[in-house]
């Protein structure tokens, strides 16, 4: 990415592949509109991987896959270490999840996204070996603050205390899963309310880590993959995020750590993404804090998206709208 003083290096992803980048979330999300609602998260996710995938082979980048669709998803399509693009231009890492949040999709939920984060070539940590990473995202106010090793009461009451406002109006959103009971009970005994959701922690520690947003911190136990693309959204809002691997058996803890990754060691969010020289897109596929989802109205399709760039430190918007003729 290119700043007012940086060497204008073709080997860097600049603010123009960021906008390139728009279309092929933009198609995954359009393509999804048809089994929005109908159940079918498999059909949903296939749809969205083909259009995204045609589309990122026309932008002209050398993109390596780092976290893709892979083994946990089942998916026949950008898998880790697939090259994507034209062949030309800047060298990067990507990170892909043409929808998080299928099970969102298939239901007719709120907070299903397409999603795509690059970043420089080698930058990424390649945590696919793991699928699973417990998580801490809050805004700028949480950095040098909070810390995952603490209990999330302490972490509370510091965060409350740096924003400056009451305990109990500090909302911290969690996956609902059964092995989040306990950390849920524990956020309500310190006097905070929770937002519990249903899957999407990707929009979760964005919304988290957001200026004004609804909540004020994002906890537990997620995907690895959306951890690393977290943190690329999270290097352009200034907030913090921190992460330790969770294998989920012996077996996945040793593929792990003979893949070079640490079982103990607490991921800041440099060790997820290295520099700031990160973009993160998304589009919405339904309705949610961070972007409306794709809406059709008589012959024209509209698409809400966002483009986040962590060497300039913004966030923007995008509204479009689509020929239906041109897509369905």
């Amino acid at each position: 990415m290119v700043s007012l003083t940086a060497d204008l290096s073709p080997l860097r992803p600049d603010r123009n592949l960021a906008m390139e980048l728009v279309r092929a979330t933009e198609a995954a999300a359009i393509r999804a509109v048809p089994f929005i609602g109908r159940g079918a998260k498999e059909a949903a996710d296939g749809a969205a991987v083909d259009a995204m995938r045609a589309f990122l082979g026309t932008v002209a980048f050398q993109g390596r896959v780092v976290i893709g669709e892979g083994e946990k998803d089942n998916a026949p399509m950008l898998f880790n270490g697939e090259e994507v693009g034209t062949g030309t231009g800047p060298q990067c890492d990507i990170a892909v999840d043409p929808i998080d949040g299928t099970s969102l999709t298939a239901a007719g939920r709120q907070n299903a996204l397409s999603v795509i984060a690059v970043s420089d070539r080698g930058s990424m940590l390649d945590a696919s070996s793991v699928f699973y990473m417990d998580k801490l995202v809050t805004g700028p106010a949480g950095v040098g603050v909070v810390d995952i090793r603490l209990p999330i009461g302490e972490n509370i009451r510091k965060l409350a205390g740096a924003l400056g406002k009451p305990v109990d109006e500090i909302v911290v959103s969690v996956l609902n899963r059964p092995r989040h009971e306990k950390l849920i009970q524990e956020i309500r005994d310190a006097g905070a309310g929770t937002r519990l959701m249903s899957d999407g922690d990707v929009a979760g520690g964005i919304n988290a880590a957001r200026h004004a947003a609804r909540t004020d911190m994002c906890v537990g136990v997620g995907g690895s993959p959306e951890g690393i693309v977290t943190a690329c959204a999270i290097k352009a809002l200034g907030g913090h995020i921190q992460g330790r691997l969770w294998p989920r058996d012996d077996d996945e803890r040793q593929r792990g750590i003979d893949a070079g990754l640490d079982m103990e060691k607490v991921y800041e969010a440099d060790d997820l993404v290295r520099g700031d020289n990160t973009i993160f897109v998304a589009t919405g596929v339904t309705d949610g804090q961070l972007v409306a989802g794709v809406r059709r109205e008589g012959g024209y399709i509209y698409t809400e998206s966002v483009v986040l760039r962590g060497a300039s430190g913004t966030l923007r918007r995008i509204a479009s709208e689509h020929l239906v003729s041109k897509w369905l």
